[in-house]
Formats: structure tokens, C-alpha cells, sequence
């Protein structure tokens, strides 16, 4: 049986590691605006990464001395995220996918009464058409993956995609898992900064990094 592929960054040490090290770092990550650049940069370096892995056409241009033939994706791309941690990284992927379309979904954490449980509520969706495209789905933090379970159906009221590539910057071990229950194996690649070994009570990665979009926005009520 076909199992969905999954690509650690840290499996294979780059520039891209000094940029998790400062998003992890409690006397870095407070600088907000340093954060989003560091979740920008990760987004460009895994747009760079998954561009390898999109179809291509060659296309002639003219130059100024004569005509040369350049590749070009053939792929129709979507972006999706999640709001609203997900922006900054959103925007490096969009920095090198600057011809995608976009789509985002509101998915957040409604906690019950008593206890550490919670239901993840989807409240806005804006996509475009999906039909046959290739989607790429990001979200920094994929703790228990349920909230980029519910988005990935959301969206499929858009079309159903032919390829799909789901990125975060970390994953919890249990969350890798959850995807490769409840993607497509057929055609879902999962890309992740890093793989932490936990989730807490609360439902964070642990070690983590704490709340991104705090991190990224301040906090909320």
C-alpha cells in the first residue's frame, strides 16, 4: 500500500536550520517582526524545494540578441492557509509561487468548558476553483493535523486537486501520523522543518516554539 512521502528538513541540515533555531529561540522570538521574516524564509526555501517537483513546458522568449527556450510551470497552483499564524509563511511561499492562486481558510480552536479538549471550528473559507490543480497547503505548526484535515475538506467543496503538498515549519510525530491517515497517499507529500517527538495537554508541539501567531501578532483574547 502506497504511503504518503514525507520530507524532514532536518534530516538534511541548511541555511533553512538557522532560521528554526531563531524561531525557537525564547531570546530571538520575541522580536515579532523577526519572526515573520524567519517564517517567510522558510516558506521561500520550501516553495524553492517543492518547485522542483511541479511540471514544466518550455516556452521561447525573445532577448535583445535573438530567442532563447526557458522552462516554465506547466502546474496551476493554489496556495492555501490557515489564518492566522500562517500569513507570514504564506507570503514566501507567494514571494516564489507569485503566479498562484490563493485560497484561506479560518480554522481555529474552540476549548470546551473544563479540561484541555477542544473542537476545531472552521468559520471562512475564500478559494478559488481546485479542479485538477496542484494544491500546496501551509500551516507553521501541525500539532495534532485536524485543523489541516478540516481546511483540506473545506476546500474540496472547491474541486478535487491532482497533486497536494502539505508544509509546515514543525510537526509533532502524532500529527505526521494523522496525515498519512487521512490524506491522499496517492498524491499528498508532506514537508516539514522539523519533527518534534510531542504534543503536551494542551495540544502543543513539544519542544515547539510556543503560539505562532502570538509570536508572529501578539496575543489574543
Amino acid at each position: 500500500m502506497a504511503e504518503i512521502e514525507v520530507i524532514n528538513f532536518a534530516d538534511r541540515p541548511s541555511l533553512l536550520s538557522r532560521y528554526m533555531l531563531e524561531l525557537r529561540d525564547v531570546t530571538i522570538q520575541n522580536d515579532p517582526m523577526r519572526f515573520r521574516a524567519n517564517l517567510e524564509r522558510i516558506g521561500q526555501i520550501m516553495a524553492y524545494e517543492i518547485s522542483k517537483r511541479l511540471h514544466y513546458r518550455n516556452e521561447e522568449v525573445t532577448t535583445p540578441l535573438g530567442t532563447a527556450v526557458c522552462q516554465t510551470p506547466a502546474d496551476r497552483v493554489v496556495l492555501a492557509t490557515i489564518l492566522r499564524a500562517g500569513l507570514p509563511y504564506h507570503h514566501g511561499f507567494l514571494t516564489y509561487f507569485d503566479h498562484a492562486e490563493n485560497a484561506f481558510v479560518s480554522a481555529y480552536r474552540r476549548y470546551r468548558e473544563k479540561g484541555d479538549t477542544f473542537d476545531v471550528v472552521v468559520e471562512y473559507m475564500a478559494s478559488p476553483d481546485i479542479e485538477g490543480k496542484t494544491l500546496i497547503l501551509v500551516d507553521p505548526m501541525l500539532a495534532t493535523g485536524s485543523s489541516m484535515e478540516l481546511a483540506y475538506k473545506a476546500l474540496l467543496n472547491r474541486g478535487v486537486p491532482a497533486t497536494i503538498h502539505v508544509a509546515s515549519v514543525i510537526a509533532s510525530q502524532q500529527s505526521v501520523e494523522y496525515v498519512r491517515r487521512h490524506f491522499p497517499a496517492d498524491r499528498t507529500t508532506l514537508w516539514c522543518g522539523a519533527i518534534d517527538p510531542e504534543i503536551n495537554a494542551h495540544q502543543y508541539i513539544v519542544p515547539g516554539l510556543g503560539d505562532a501567531g502570538d509570536l508572529a501578532y501578539g496575543e489574543k483574547l
